[in-house]
């Protein structure tokens, strides 16, 4: 892996090279990573895994047409290379008249602001090992336990430099630490699995392995002999490990290119109350020490935070350059690249704001319901909102829950699912997206 200062000459020389090739604009993306887990089962050690990667990009326009290319060879001779190739694959492509780089006079200047999400050093493999032991340990001493499919750790650094023919160059690193187990409760046709897991950029800030191996053990144990429920519309509480799924289908429809295309189902909705006046939902890419934390954006736009609703109604359309021209509107600073290929768009830190009731309060008054832990399938149609996907978890009867409960499915439509949200108090920041406890009234399930 390069460093900063390398891999960002390494994209600016690169640049310079697809202009002299005939590129009227460019711009280029080094990506590397280089990632380290070990994994453990039964007390043993299972395997260990050491990857590293890196890739540069590059995007050319000649006019209105423009092409992708990448490549992992980093030397003078490929580069001169791709860039050649590059400007003879614009030439033959068909013109996109919302096609090009990021308006100039919106490109990030000055100073990278300070995340710390880098973090120095690097555990080594016997820490990461040590670990892993300590988490499957704690997860098999629970009562009722009796397999494991292992725990694991696992230490990562990832690295990005980006450049533009237009005065944009800039480059960010970020380091990844995580730790999780999985284990079986249970015997022969009764066995039940789940799991625990944490990340985060600094190994200080993961839990102790004996913390994340409890948690296993006992969920495991909890959904054993599961009831069924019967069918009709109920109240639904979404733990905040499977709730977050819900707040990112919004995400996603709020896409310029969805928007542009008309395949979302918040299309003309914009101005529409969707959620109670009090829920916000906000993405913050310059929180410290965040998963998903960044300086700018993949066409070099400063980021900053935001919030998508707020007082119940959406803000407004996430948009990288091309979408926003096909739109009318301006970039948003939400533009994600990958290797290769054009632009697309990706929040950061994203949360949905804790209300005021805890999770015991938030269910006091529920006769019968269901708390969801998991949820199986994708049945969500991005068109028309309608949401239908499998499920387990726990049955809600009187206010407290009642025994494990599974193969049944939740069924609504998104709109009406956004309107009839409750968060309850007890928002944790250790996930990419954040929420709280969250209560659904008036979905179908289909159970018995």
């Amino acid at each position: 892996m390069l460093s900063l200062a390398e891999a960002q000459e390494r994209a600016t020389a690169l640049i310079a090279r697809a202009r002299r090739a005939g590129a009227d604009a460019a711009d280029a993306v080094y990506i590397a990573d280089a990632a380290e887990s070990v994994s453990v089962r039964l007390g043993k050690l299972e395997d260990v895994e050491r990857s590293e990667s890196e890739h540069i990009g590059l995007r050319v326009f000649v006019g209105s047409r423009s092409a992708s290319i990448g490549s992992s060879d980093l030397g003078n001779a490929a580069l001169d290379e791709l860039a050649a190739r590059a400007v003879a694959m614009a030439g033959a492509a068909p013109e996109d008249p919302y096609a090009g780089l990021a308006p100039e006079d919106r490109l990030f200047r000055g100073p990278l602001p300070e995340l710390d999400i880098d973090e120095p050093g690097e555990p080594s493999p016997q820490a990461l090992r040590a670990m892993a032991e300590a988490a499957e340990v704690a997860a098999r001493d629970v009562a009722g336990v009796t397999n494991s499919e292992g725990g694991s750790a696992s230490a990562g650094r990832g690295l990005v430099a980006l450049a533009t023919s237009h005065g944009f160059a800039g480059a960010y690193a970020g380091t990844s630490r995580g730790l999780s187990t999985s284990v079986v409760a249970g015997e022969g046709s009764g066995m039940q699995r789940d799991y625990a897991w944490r990340s985060a950029r600094y190994g200080a800030d993961l839990p102790p392995p004996e913390e994340i191996g409890t948690m296993a053990g006992t969920r495991a144990v909890a959904r054993l002999a599961p009831g069924r429920v019967k069918s009709g519309p109920l109240p639904v509480v979404f733990d905040p490990r499977v709730g977050g799924t819900i707040v990112g289908h919004l995400v996603g429809a709020m896409a310029g290119s969805t928007i542009a295309r008309r395949s979302s189902f918040l299309l003309d909705r914009l101005e529409e109350q969707l959620f109670d006046s009090s829920i916000v939902i906000a993405d913050d890419p310059l929180r410290r020490r965040g998963l998903r934390s960044r300086p700018f954006d993949g066409e070099g736009l400063a980021t900053a935070p935001r919030r998508l609703v707020d007082g119940g109604r959406v803000t407004g359309w996430l948009m990288e350059s091309a979408s926003a021209r096909q739109l009318g509107l301006e970039p948003t600073g939400h533009a994600a690249r990958g290797a290769s290929g054009a632009p697309g768009v990706s929040t950061s830190n994203v949360h949905l704001a804790a209300g005021s009731a805890s999770p015991a309060q938030l269910m006091a008054d529920i006769v019968d319901g269901v708390y969801i832990t998991e949820l199986i399938g994708h049945g969500v149609n991005a068109v028309t909102g309608d949401y239908s996907r499998g499920a387990s978890g726990f049955r809600i009867a009187r206010g407290e829950l009642a025994g494990p409960v599974a193969e049944f499915t939740i069924a609504g439509n998104l709109i009406d699912m956004f309107r009839a949200m409750i968060p309850a108090n007890d928002l944790e920041w250790h996930r990419m997206v954040n929420v709280p406890t969250i209560r659904i009234d008036g979905m179908t399930v289909a159970g018995d």
